[in-house]
């Protein structure tokens, strides 16, 4: 039988970014979330669902493919019961004030899984609805993304310990701003390669180089791709425009065509011939020509052959958002 660690001091706890919680507590979660991947595949679960009774619910004003089965596989494995709330479904800050619907929902639910816009919300939410909120995804943070991510290079490369991470576009998006904390929480080396104009926020460097320097580990933000990857263990990318960025399509097109990952790219990191390198990616990928954009321009932000290599890791960090949502939500719910 699978052994659990389910105290990690969680429980009855909101998680809206990595920066709120110890960096034991956080790589506690990774360890987790690898103990139920086993569990799942033992399908102990069957037998001794934690969840049992309890009631969840997912609050998305974003659209969402693997946050959204994520969520709702991680809480139906262990026997809790799921409702999906979209954003035309409620009233939630149009007809009604998001303080409002936190307690409504708050007096019905166990616990809510956000997922939208500004990352207010989500924090007026974990006030005012009085039981745990997860972030599935803000603007500003995307914290179950770098859970799932950290899983991945643990489980690739047996250990955390002297990895470098380099994430390559956009700098200053949600993802790259957790994964930017994420690593330097795990003392993993973390370099932000991104155009000048898409550099983090001050703010969020600030996080980071704090957790970086209890840590043992760097934090840097480089703007040269070939320079940013050398020795690189993990090369991460994300799309080139966020959700409600799509106005500013051209722009960042401009911008981010030099920080496409192609093979070329790959090779710079001087790691592929000993299987040192792989390459992460959040998803959706606009990386082969199947989709409406990429018929007409071709691959953004990676390339079709980086994409489907083997040592591209893409599809188990996103079979591993479901296992590092399932780790959050028993830290939180399950009894100790």
């Amino acid at each position: 039988m699978v052994k659990l660690n389910l105290d990690l001091g969680l429980r009855g706890r909101s998680l809206l970014a990595l920066a709120e919680i110890s960096d034991a507590q956080m790589l506690g979660l990774v360890d987790l979330a690898i103990q139920l991947k086993a569990r799942k595949k033992a399908q102990e679960h069957l037998d001794n669902p934690l969840l049992r009774g309890k009631n969840l619910c997912l609050v998305f004003e974003k659209s969402s493919t693997r946050t959204r089965c994520a969520g709702t596989v991680a809480a139906r494995d262990e026997g809790a019961s799921v409702e999906y709330l979209g954003r035309g479904d409620i009233h939630l800050g149009k007809k009604e004030s998001v303080e409002d619907t936190a307690r409504v929902l708050g007096r019905m639910f166990d616990g809510i899984l956000f997922r939208g816009f500004a990352h207010a919300t989500a924090e007026t939410l974990a006030r005012e609805a009085r039981v745990p909120v997860w972030n599935g995804l803000t603007d500003t943070w995307h914290p179950t993304q770098i859970l799932a991510d950290l899983q991945t290079m643990k489980e690739h490369f047996g250990t955390l310990e002297d990895l470098k991470v380099v994430f390559v576009g956009d700098g200053r998006n949600n993802v790259c701003n957790s994964l930017l904390v994420g690593c330097a929480k795990a003392g993993i080396d973390v370099v932000d390669c991104c155009p000048p104009a898409l550099s983090p926020a001050p703010e969020v460097l600030a996080v980071a180089r704090e957790a970086a320097e209890r840590n043992g580990s760097r934090v840097e933000v480089v703007h040269d791709p070939g320079e940013a990857v050398a020795e690189a263990n993990v090369v991460y990318t994300d799309v080139w425009v966020s959700m409600g960025e799509e106005s500013r399509f051209d722009e960042r097109l401009h911008l981010l065509e030099p920080y496409r990952v192609d093979m070329a790219l790959m090779r710079r990191t001087g790691q592929l011939a000993h299987d040192g390198v792989i390459f992460l990616h959040c998803l959706p990928a606009f990386h082969n020509t199947e989709t409406e954009l990429t018929r007409r321009l071709g691959p953004l932000e990676v390339t079709d052959d980086v994409f489907e290599a083997p040592f591209s890791k893409v599809f188990d960090e996103a079979e591993n958002r479901m296992h590092t949502i399932k780790a959050i939500l028993l830290a939180s719910l399950a009894a100790p």
